[in-house]
């Protein structure tokens, strides 16, 4: 390719606007993500706040770096919407010669694994938790072709670039109409099961159970876990960093054990109205307070899986319910004063055959997407590799 390398700091300078903070003033932040992603916006400060001395304001193509995580990546080229943004002493920064180095060129090499690796080569033995000092950093080297072929390249990355993010657009959007859907069809059917089967209360045929209030002094890292609000996530109960309680006291709170396929759904908080099922691999789970189990009263009338869908459906009043009020909170008695159609069982079972069949569609397509995210994800750095090895 014949392009030659060059030291960043033959290429770019150290640039410092330094402002002594003052009380009163308010100063927008600006942090530096890792890997790559670029910098950002942080929570306005004002002066007052700052144990700084002095502040340095940042302006649109300055490299900006995080002293202690450029290590990981943390390094950026300052976009426009962010000029006038404020680091203090750990985010050096440093004004590329244009002349010679295009800032979106340098943009773009911010997010590649050889990058990465110097800075971290620059890091290691120094003091202060490894930060990297600005001379050091100045001596990473970069390719650097010619400024017009800089910007012809650029240009290239950014048009692909763009593709790859309308793909990912175009997949989010897919997923959500999927998921759209099954929420519509289920709204539907028991909208149209109401016309030709008179409502009745949920509570006539479904006991919504409460949890126990654990105490988190009895928590254990391991033994029984307590299923918590956050361990319902996307419809599915999961016991991911759950607290635990001994399991000697089992026989203490077996009406609180969970069984597979039960539903659960929070009942207080931001989330009220979340659903989860129990998975079957559930052995000995505990029901923790604030989240409420949906128990059948009669299966003699009443099929497990219309009672899932039913949730589905419920949710949605759920939401309308807890949200009544300043603070998100639904009680088991509400949920079971509302109003559902209870079709007889034969009839459940078509529903829950037709729900499911539309269900079993969205998760194909779900996994579809699953595999094509991962392709996608994979294409940017192939396109920067080659970008920045002259064959773009």
């Amino acid at each position: 390719m014949g392009w030659k390398t060059a030291k960043l700091g033959e290429v770019a300078k150290p640039v410092e606007r330094a402002e002594a903070p003052i009380p009163g003033t308010t100063y927008r932040q600006i942090g530096v993500k890792l890997w790559g992603v670029g910098a950002y916006e942080r929570e306005p400060m004002d002066g007052a706040q700052t144990k700084y001395k002095q502040l340095f304001r940042a302006e649109a193509g300055d490299i900006i770096v995080n002293k202690i995580w450029a290590r990981n990546g943390s390094v950026a080229v300052v976009q426009n919407p962010l000029a006038g943004c404020y680091g203090s002493g750990e985010f050096p920064m440093f004004a590329p010669i244009r002349e010679l180095l295009e800032p979106r060129w340098f943009h773009w090499i911010t997010k590649t694994p050889h990058f990465w690796e110097q800075c971290d080569e620059k890091s290691q033995g120094t003091s202060g938790k490894n930060r990297i000092r600005p001379e050091l950093f100045l001596e990473i080297e970069i390719p650097l072709p010619p400024l017009p072929e800089q910007r012809r390249i650029v240009g290239r990355i950014e048009e692909l670039a763009g593709r790859i993010q309308e793909a990912r657009n175009l997949r989010q959007q897919a997923g959500e109409e999927a998921e759209g859907l099954v929420s519509r069809a289920t709204e539907s059917v028991f909208t149209e099961t109401a016309k030709s089967h008179s409502s009745e209360p949920l509570g006539n045929h479904v006991k919504i159970q409460g949890g126990y209030a654990f105490k988190s002094d009895d928590y254990l890292e391991n033994g029984l876990p307590i299923v918590r609000i956050s361990n319902l996530e996307n419809e599915i109960v999961h016991i991911d960093g759950s607290p635990c309680m001994h399991e000697s006291r089992l026989p203490e709170f077996s009406r609180f054990v969970l069984n597979p396929g039960d539903i659960l759904v929070a009942m207080t908080g931001a989330t009220t109205g979340k659903l989860g099922i129990v998975p079957t691999s559930c052995r000995n789970w505990l029901l923790n307070q604030r989240v409420g189990r949906f128990l059948p009263k009669s299966l003699e009338s009443l099929d497990p899986k219309y009672v899932y869908w039913l949730a589905r459906g419920v949710q949605k009043h759920i939401f309308e319910t807890a949200y009544g009020g300043a603070q998100p909170n639904i009680s088991p008695n509400d949920i079971e004063a509302m109003q559902f159609p209870f079709p007889p069982k034969p009839k459940q079972r078509r529903i829950v055959a037709e729900l499911d069949a539309l269900q079993a569609e969205v998760d194909a397509l779900k996994r579809l997407q699953a595999e094509t995210a991962t392709e996608l994800e994979a294409l940017l750095p192939t396109i920067l590799d080659r970008a920045f090895s002259g064959m773009l």
